[in-house]
């Protein structure tokens, strides 16, 4: 094994930033109070505890007080510069129970194990990390010095990017200005946003999961509490422990786990919900609304009196604590109420869902859907069977990031993203333990859920419309409806459109509620709107909950549909992900991407939205895509209604025809059941 040669390397550079005047700092050196602390409290690279003592340290400012800490790993071996998983990402798992020798052995690796633990105590948002290396001297000096920086910051949520065409010069004093500049414009693309949030998502589903199990397996609370409780336990210690702005953090401490009827454990919980639901600009009735539903729960004895000197309450909180809210508190908005609920199914079924009506669609469905409806800054989205505001959400996402393209001004960008959030979205749901769900939904989009409504759609809805018609011109409409409602949920449909003035709907419905099963309403749809797309959704959509056969309806609002009206179907049952069922599956990973997932997706919204698609998986010439007219009674709106299906016999069919007569007839001959000369 050749010998490393990592004190020479760390000499070298250290030359270097002395010969670019740059301010550096040793192992042993102390830049200030913060970073030593962060340095001090982290685990060690081997695992457990233990000092980190970064090779190289420097603490870039520019004029306006903006410090960025830099942390430098030194190695002196050939491969030794950094270590990649499969992914392409920086191998590092750490920390007690995981001690990983990559971040022992690699630059750049250990760099980043630094750079996490400044970012984790929490004074500092953004960090450099960079990796250095050499393998050979020549007249004692390094021959082929190797450098590799990553920035890593909070608003990219930590995922490091890459310095392209890193030098140390960049980080001069007379640079600095640029160098910072460079860093404001690295960014997570569309393709690492969408893997952070799988990733994301599949760690909080299973982390929900393991808090579900520990009360499922604690026969002391396992018959205390209903489905509908479950959901208002983790709710509340969700809200209770989020962070909210002129409150102290509530810590596992604060639970006394007193054995007193006012002074307990639920009691704690109840008065932090309220004060963060204040913080929220929630509504005195939405605020009382949401209490009286948790109040039942955690005024029961059985959760907050003391086993052992410790109340359930304060055990879950600890699990809460640890492995949730630093997740929901990313900047990247995750479809947590959704994963409550599957991991509630798992279990038993959702309380008031007899008709297993409570389906959440998943989130990758309801971007596609509010992208199909041309959902952009200034539309205004409503949903009316809201369910936990999914589809709200995946419209905010849209609309603030295309606010984000378009207002270049600051101040400008936040007073718009501030009115989307506020004013240009409207839910609607009936059933009381869904709407908690959806209000903490939406708070945790940092939306005070003003216009998020608990109520009857079919009153609720025409009356909001009617008195907002000046502040809420409603133009996108969203929708998965309940099924056992008439036309299969279509009368959702038709109420909301005919409200509507401009704009589109899109309908995620039992498909045969296109192909005659709507009853009048399908009908009725047409006489006032455009059929524009018919797509055919994968059968599994719901795996594990429900296995009706599903499609989205796309509609232009306010436009009758013409008898030459040219309709586009699409085949979309090979989506790109593979899923198993939740109940009966081993893996971890319910949904997986297994044939290009989102590049089918992006082509599907093109061809809706009449755009040139960059890939070909669904086209007219592999049969995947159909244009053709519907009829004006509203029954034949699926993909396999207008598929065509050739009957010209081809010279194969006669072979074929030919060889299993004749297999036929020796058969027969064989078995002596008929004279030969037939």
């Amino acid at each position: 094994m050749a010998k490393s040669i990592e004190e020479k390397v760390e000499e070298h550079f250290k030359t270097l930033l002395d010969n670019l005047g740059i301010r550096h700092y040793g192992k042993t050196e102390e830049i200030n109070g913060s970073i030593t602390k962060a340095l001090k409290e982290a685990n060690s690279k081997s695992g457990g505890s233990g000092v980190n003592y970064p090779d190289i340290q420097l603490l870039l400012q520019n004029e306006n007080r903006r410090d960025i800490p830099v942390m430098i790993e030194a190695k002196g071996t050939k491969g030794k510069l950094e270590k990649l998983t499969s992914n392409g990402d920086i191998e590092l798992v750490s920390g007690d129970k995981n001690p990983n020798r990559a971040v022992q052995q690699f630059a750049v690796n250990g760099a980043l194990h630094y750079g996490m633990a400044i970012l984790d105590e929490g004074t500092y948002s953004e960090v450099i990390i960079i990796g250095i290396n050499g393998t050979t001297l020549e007249e004692g000096c390094v021959k082929d010095p190797e450098a590799k920086a990553y920035y890593v910051s909070q608003k990219n949520d930590r995922i490091p990017k890459e310095l392209a065409d890193f030098t140390f010069v960049e980080m001069k004093r007379s640079n600095i200005d640029a160098f910072f500049a460079k860093l404001d414009k690295l960014s997570l693309t569309k393709v690492e946003k969408e893997k952070l949030k799988r990733d994301k998502e599949e760690l909080l589903e299973q982390s929900i999961k393991g808090i579900h199990q520990r009360i499922y397996d604690d026969a002391s609370i396992k018959t205390l509490l209903g489905t509908n409780e479950k959901l208002y336990l983790f709710c509340g210690l969700i809200m209770a422990g989020l962070t909210t702005e002129g409150v102290k953090p509530l810590e596992v401490a604060d639970f006394y786990s007193n054995d007193d009827h006012d002074d307990n454990d639920g009691n704690i919980v109840l008065r932090r919900t309220k004060a963060f639901l204040r913080k929220k600009n929630c509504s005195t009735d939405k605020v009382n609304m949401v209490l009286n539903y948790l109040k039942p729960v955690f005024e029961k004895r059985d959760l907050w009196k003391p086993v052992n000197g410790e109340s359930t309450i304060k055990s879950i909180y600890r699990q809460v604590k640890e492995d949730i809210l630093p997740l929901l508190e990313s900047n990247i908005h995750l479809d947590f109420t959704g994963k409550i609920l599957n991991s509630l199914s798992d279990w038993v079924a959702i309380e008031n869902d007899k008709l297993n009506d409570v389906v959440l669609t998943p989130r990758f469905v309801t971007t596609l859907m509010a992208r199909i409806t041309r959902t952009d800054m200034d539309s205004f989205v409503w949903d009316t069977c809201m369910g936990s505001s999914g589809f709200l959400v995946s419209a905010m996402e849209i609309m603030i990031d295309d606010a984000k393209k378009h207002i270049k001004d600051v101040q400008s960008l936040n007073s718009k993203i501030d009115h989307i959030k506020h004013n240009q979205l409207l839910g609607i749901e009936i059933l009381g333990n869904i709407y908690i769900l959806a209000v903490l939904n939406m708070i945790l989009m940092g939306d005070g859920s003003s216009q998020v409504i608990c109520g009857d759609s079919h009153k609720e809805g025409p009356k909001f419309i009617k008195s907002h018609r000046d502040t809420f011109p409603a133009n996108v409409f969203l929708l998965n409806p309940p099924y056992s409602a008439p036309g299969k949920g279509l009368i959702f449909v038709d109420e909301a459109l005919s409200r509507m003035e401009t704009g589109y709907g899109a309908v995620l419905i039992q498909e045969n509620a296109g192909s005659g099963s709507g009853d009048v309403y399908a009908k009725k749809i047409l006489q006032k709107n455009t059929l524009i797309a018919s797509i055919h959704m994968p059968d599994d959509l719901f795996s594990g909950k429900s296995s009706v056969q599903t499609a989205i309806y796309l509609f232009r609002v306010n436009r009758p549909h013409e008898a030459d009206d040219v309709v586009t179907f699409i085949d979309f049952s090979e989506d790109g992900y593979t899923r198993q069922n939740r109940k009966k599956s081993t893996q971890k990973v319910n949904l997986r991407n297994t044939d290009h997932a989102l590049e089918r997706y992006d082509e599907v919204a093109a061809i809706c939205l009449g755009k040139k698609p960059k890939t070909n998986y669904y086209t007219e010439t592999n049969g995947l895509v159909i244009k053709d007219t519907v009829s004006l009674n509203g029954d034949d709106w699926t993909f396999n209604q207008h598929k065509k299906i050739d009957t010209t016999p081809i010279e194969d069919d006669f072979k074929t025809a030919v060889t299993d007569y004749l297999r036929w007839k020796v058969s027969v001959f064989l078995k002596n059941e008929v004279n030969t000369n037939v």
